[in-house]
């Protein structure tokens, strides 16, 4: 049993390691470019992180990492909404910047109404409108294909959702940043690996980390699997320039022991989770790191 602890431990450092040599390489050799923003960024193209889900959870503890926004926001997510009403009831904040008036109306959408993002995707793409404008509900709803795919044919090379519709990519502030996951059956284990077209690597890429993990673990109980790996793919890998001195803090931390996460056993239909139902235990962690997000 002590061997065993002691394998696991050394796994989950190595899990948030990864990530905070990823920082460091970026920090050391990113190209330096302008951006969407105006805030510039240090910037890398291409990496890869791989974390073993049965050896903790990756929520990161070189910095504490806020877990109810992230659950709150994938649940949002599951639901097909892409309004932040359902968030902010909840005090979640963090689609609060492009939700205001005047972000919206640039689309001719109310405040609050996102537009096209993730929830739509994932759950209605392709749709189509109807004369008022609002979609229709005709479109491709991937969760629910991918989950029965994974169920009746798991060996399929196709079991992808994506978040990126060039259609709809300009009808929204922020267009899909994580724009395409796909799962993979094998020894009775699901993984995922997810493709990031842009990580914002400090404040974003934590969020996405515990996210998709988060959403392999669920995918799995509901499809009867154990959890294997979750793989991040990124794209363009970069540290905005006003987050420098934040990054410089995270990386002369040491790291803790990743926590563990368990899912309430009844739940079989994953749209059926709540907030309750997802119980995160001993997550320890150095304080909060804060920063401004670059809209």
């Amino acid at each position: 049993m002590t061997m065993n602890n002691v394998i696991i431990k050394t796994e989950q450092i190595k899990n948030e390691q990864a990530y905070l040599d990823l920082l460091k390489h970026v920090m050391t050799h990113g190209t330096e470019k302008g951006d969407r923003t105006g805030t510039g960024t240090l910037s890398h193209f291409g990496a890869q992180l791989r974390f073993n889900l049965t050896d903790g959870f990756p929520l990161l503890t070189t910095k504490k990492v806020h877990l109810k926004s992230i659950t709150y926001e994938l649940l949002w997510f599951l639901s097909g909404s892409t309004h932040v009403d359902y968030l902010q009831e909840n005090g979640v904040r963090i689609w609060n910047e492009w939700a205001t008036s005047e972000q919206t109306a640039r689309f001719n959408r109310p405040a609050g109404d996102l537009g096209p993002i993730y929830g739509h995707q994932w759950r209605n793409y392709g749709a189509t409108k109807s004369a008022d404008g609002h979609y229709n509900f005709d479109g491709v709803d991937q969760i629910t294909q991918v989950i029965e795919q994974i169920k009746t044919n798991p060996n399929s090379r196709r079991l992808i959702v994506s978040g990126w519709n060039p259609g709809e990519a300009e009808q929204v502030a922020l267009p899909p940043c994580h724009t395409m996951f796909q799962f993979f059956v094998a020894d009775n284990k699901l993984s995922c690996q997810l493709y990031q077209r842009s990580a914002d690597l400090f404040l974003g890429v934590p969020f996405n980390i515990a996210s998709y993990a988060l959403l392999t673990h669920m995918v799995a109980q509901v499809c009867g699997l154990e959890v294997g790996e979750f793989i991040w793919t990124g794209g363009d890998c970069h540290i905005y320039q006003n987050h420098r001195e934040q990054v410089d803090l995270q990386l002369t931390r040491s790291l803790y022991t990743l926590p563990t996460l368990t899912l309430n056993p009844d739940v079989k239909d994953i749209f059926a989770f709540k907030y309750e139902d997802i119980n995160v235990a001993g997550y320890e962690s150095h304080p909060a790191i804060k920063a401004k997000v670059a809209v």
